[in-house]
């Protein structure tokens, strides 16, 4: 009996997996860190780190599946939330094994990954063992009220029960709304979004590429531009995130 990804499907290839191909950027990170010649795939969107060079399958939400079973992967890594259901089902009836992560908590994550490691065989980094260390513990008192974008025309801002939203609280901040939110990720004019009387606007460079000329002049509410890799990101960027990003609300 093989190991079981996120959403109780068994793995049963090859252990240590050879053959890797990865849907979602975080975790291309994380297992290059590991192996990287066993990478033998990845998104357009996994740009780090900066000098991989492997076979790009296209998107997330848009991977060419065609391009995917001609790497004759051991596995293909996805996760629930950055990438469709039916790009799974239609590679697993091609007979392609896929491993799918399923991520709403930094604890989550790290854990999340341990057990992808551990199912395809391949050992732990040591920097998933100190991320561990760094977000464990009580959660912090509330520090700051913020609003995370993620998109723009429509705006769309993180809402509860995502990654980016507990990372956030373990930092000490609340992202806003906190309640009642409509979805996940809420759609908000920016008067509802200055309306929530937020301490400060965060706005990432992915996955919209937020800059000082395209977001800050729609807003009232103060804005701060900010690596988007560190608040939405699952993997090594933990480390980076918990110093780099923690310092910007001192």
């Amino acid at each position: 009996m093989g190991e079981m990804d996120d959403l109780g499907t068994t793995y049963d290839g090859p252990r240590p997996a050879r053959r890797v191909v990865s849907l979602v950027p975080s975790l291309t990170e994380a297992l290059v860190s590991v192996d990287r010649g066993a990478v033998v795939g990845a998104t357009q969107w996994c740009i780090r780190p900066t000098d991989l060079e492997t076979t790009r399958v296209r998107g997330t939400k848009n991977p060419d599946l065609a391009a995917v079973r001609a790497l004759e992967p051991d596995v293909v890594v996805a996760n629930k939330e950055e990438n469709r259901e039916l790009d799974v089902r239609r590679l697993r009836e091609a007979g392609v094994r896929v491993w799918v992560t399923d991520i709403e908590t930094v604890p989550g994550a790290v854990a999340s990954m341990e057990r992808l490691l551990d199912g395809i065989g391949w050992e732990r980094p040591d920097w998933l063992a100190r991320a561990r260390e760094l977000w464990r513990g009580p959660l912090p008192e509330i520090t700051r009220r913020v609003v995370v974008p993620i998109w723009r025309d429509p705006w769309m801002v993180v809402g509860p029960e995502t990654f980016t939203s507990d990372l956030c609280r373990r930092l000490g901040w609340q992202t806003l709304p906190a309640d009642g939110a409509e979805s996940r990720y809420p759609t908000l004019d920016v008067e509802e979004i200055d309306a929530l009387g937020a301490d400060a606007v965060l706005l990432p460079d992915e996955p919209y590429e937020f800059t000082a000329t395209d977001g800050p002049e729609a807003l009232r509410s103060p804005c701060e531009l900010v690596d988007g890799r560190l608040l939405t990101w699952y993997g090594p960027s933990l480390l980076d995130a918990r110093t780099s990003v923690e310092r910007r609300g001192a």
